[in-house]
């Protein structure tokens, strides 16, 4: 059986895309290869890795990837998290289904610990409430 091949893409891949990575491969299981990268990518944020945790999600072993990384790849679904990615992503061959979710960024959030941790779950839940109907909706064709 042939493995769906997901790329979630953001700018920094740091916080939406690593956290979309984590989520598509908990929901979506051993019929999927997921990947994240970013335009412009930087290190993966330590509230991130805490806020995946929470929910029994770790990645913690991720690293920010280049889209480049993965130029010339097929991928069945790319999924674009912020608008500069979507403004800027690159075409890869094969991409059956485009999908935008366009969502704040929770690392240009300023304040305190709590608050930015907030920010950060916030996306978090909105990236779940995402994926799971998206991986629902697959699994039933």
């Amino acid at each position: 059986m042939k493995r769906t091949r997901i790329l979630v893409l953001c700018t920094g891949n740091s916080a939406r895309s690593q956290m979309g990575e984590g989520l598509f491969r908990a929901e979506a299981g051993a019929g999927y290869d997921v990947f994240s990268a970013g335009t412009k990518p930087s290190a993966v944020r330590p509230e991130a890795i805490a806020v995946m945790r929470e929910i029994g999600i770790d990645i913690s072993a991720h690293r920010s990837k280049s889209v480049d990384e993965f130029a010339g790849q097929a991928f069945d679904v790319l999924v674009t998290v912020c608008d500069g990615a979507r403004d800027n992503c690159p075409v890869f061959p094969g991409a059956t289904a485009r999908i935008h979710w366009s969502l704040e960024d929770p690392a240009a959030v300023d304040g305190t610990e709590e608050e930015r941790l907030a920010a950060f779950r916030r996306v978090r839940d909105q990236l779940r409430d995402l994926v799971t109907p998206f991986v629902r909706q697959r699994a039933s064709r």
